[in-house]
């Protein structure tokens, strides 16, 4: 064998694709570049992201947007004096919220905030309670879980 009778295999190399020698190739006419423009001349090739001399979308977007926390929790807010539809001694979690209408969702966290007065001795089992919720509600009797 010699390094020069070492031919590819039948049908393992394609011939490259001739355009612009007549319509009855396929390829004739505009040969796959459009009609007129830009884009059909020899030198149309513009860089990724131009838009024809209009502004470019990249700079018309504000340059400092600010930070947004992908981690940031946001909380479903009760107050205590909303606690007052409860009877004494009742349990109040995120279900019994959903059932009374205080809260919309099951699955996000609620807190509960201070605003208000309680006079009912309530359990609380609720993902954040402030430390002034927490003292009125021990202060009336009740305990926060």
């Amino acid at each position: 064998m010699q390094l020069n009778s070492i031919k590819p295999k039948a049908g393992a190399l394609k011939s490259k694709r001739r355009v612009g020698r007549g319509n009855g190739s396929g390829r004739g006419t505009f040969s796959g570049r459009g009609c007129k423009g830009q884009g059909q001349r020899k030198s149309g090739n513009v860089r990724a992201g131009f838009e024809g001399g209009q502004t470019p979308l990249i700079m018309r977007l504000p340059k400092l947007k600010g930070f947004k926390n992908p981690n940031k929790v946001e909380f479903q807010v009760i107050n205590v004096k909303d606690l007052d539809q409860f009877n004494d001694g009742d349990e109040v979690n995120v279900l019994t919220l959903l059932e009374k209408g205080l809260v919309r969702r099951k699955i996000q966290p609620v807190k509960l905030l201070g605003n208000g007065k309680i006079t009912k001795k309530l359990t609380i089992k609720l993902h954040k309670v402030s430390t002034a919720a927490r003292s009125k509600v021990v202060a009336a009797g009740g305990k926060v879980l």
